[in-house]
């Protein structure tokens, strides 16, 4: 049985068609989703995001547990930052890719992917020999993340607390629609600006209508997800069981920059992962643009100029913004560096392309 968030059946008012995602009714589209994808880039767009998972780590052991179980340096973080990361499997694959909120010294909010929620709260269970609190809150928040560039600008008529100015990877708490308390943060996966908001599910409603009440003057739009798909995959930004699963690593996954080997953080993978970073991966994840018509999909072949298998693609679309087919995908490391061609086949046909420099839509 499918589960049903706080706005399901408002998105089914409003036309959407409805899909099964990671264990959950959601809406893949309104309007059509390149419209959606273009209202996001260029204006004001919704996500329900309530699927999310949220997992609360409290307690003075919270940072030594968070330090062991993610590949990022979360000693670094203050109160009110907000820092990308991932859980190393041990055996130098990716549990699940993830956000940590610093909350205070002693309270931390980990928020994963919503097809991952139970197997992240297992893993995370079984990794905690220290008595770091775990809390699972996943049923109990909604989370709309709205997004664009007058994102922030409709959203400050709700709350007094200014929030044009906020720092990419930042979060107040503050009171939101007349509601206490909300978690505003400004970390995004569309690479358009805006911002996530954290509430319990007893103000969702509210909320959203309250939104659009804001957003209505900048033409706001709720958006599915299937422009969800497209805007990341325009940023370059990896998708958990597409881009990344349990038999990555973020080394060859181009993660390099989330995974920290200071002196004051042992972590699960820690070493195999050092290896890596030393002497490199035999494959690694790639961005590229087609340079012939043609719309890569998820597990094509990538090959050489011959035709030998080089990679697959991982996630691939037409760009609403570039009008090409792009992608992602792992390719031998000799075929890694910006600007080298490689063929995608469809349909048994090798069509020309090139590795580009993420973002692959630079605006």
């Amino acid at each position: 049985m499918e589960k049903r968030t706080a706005l399901s059946h408002i998105h089914e008012k409003l036309g959407a068609k409805m899909v099964s995602f990671a264990g959950f009714y959601m809406p893949l589209k309104y309007a059509g989703d390149i419209e959606e994808h273009l209202t996001v880039r260029n204006g004001v767009g919704v996500f329900d995001v309530s699927h999310m998972g949220e997992i609360w780590v409290k307690g003075p052991k919270s940072l030594a547990f968070i330090q062991k179980v993610t590949s990022n340096d979360a000693s670094v973080l203050v109160d009110g930052k907000v820092q990308y990361s991932c859980f190393p499997n041990g055996k130098g694959g990716i549990v699940d890719d993830l956000l940590v909120y610093r909350i205070n010294a002693e309270t931390y909010l980990l928020v994963v992917n919503a097809s991952n929620t139970e197997k992240d709260w297992k893993w995370l269970n079984s990794q905690n020999d220290m008595g770091a609190v775990l809390y699972n809150a996943s049923d109990e928040i909604s989370q709309l993340a709205v997004q664009g560039p007058l994102a922030l600008k409709a959203m400050q008529k709700l709350t007094t607390t200014p929030v044009l100015d906020m720092e990419n990877y930042t979060f107040k708490k503050l009171d939101f629609a007349g509601v206490k308390d909300i978690i505003f943060a400004t970390t995004g996966y569309t690479g358009a600006g805006g911002c996530e908001i954290y509430f319990s599910n007893k103000d969702t409603e509210h909320i959203w209508n309250a939104v659009f009440e804001a957003g209505k003057e900048f033409n706001i739009k709720p958006i599915g997800l299937a422009a969800r798909d497209t805007l990341r995959l325009e940023m370059g930004m990896c998708l958990y069981g597409n881009d990344i699963d349990d038999t990555t690593s973020p080394i060859q996954a181009g993660l390099g920059w989330i995974t920290k080997f200071t002196d004051n953080k042992n972590f699960i993978d820690k070493n195999i992962l050092l290896e890596q970073k030393k002497n490199g991966t035999p494959t690694k994840l790639v961005g590229f643009k087609m340079l012939a018509r043609g719309i890569p999909r998820h597990e094509y072949e990538i090959c050489d100029a011959s035709g030998n298998k080089i990679g697959h693609v991982t996630s691939g679309s037409m760009s609403p913004m570039l009008k090409i087919g792009i992608g992602m995908g792992y390719v031998k490391s000799e075929f890694s560096k910006v600007d080298s061609e490689i063929f995608v086949k469809i349909r048994e046909k090798l069509i020309k392309g090139k590795v580009v420099k993420l973002p692959i839509y630079k605006k």
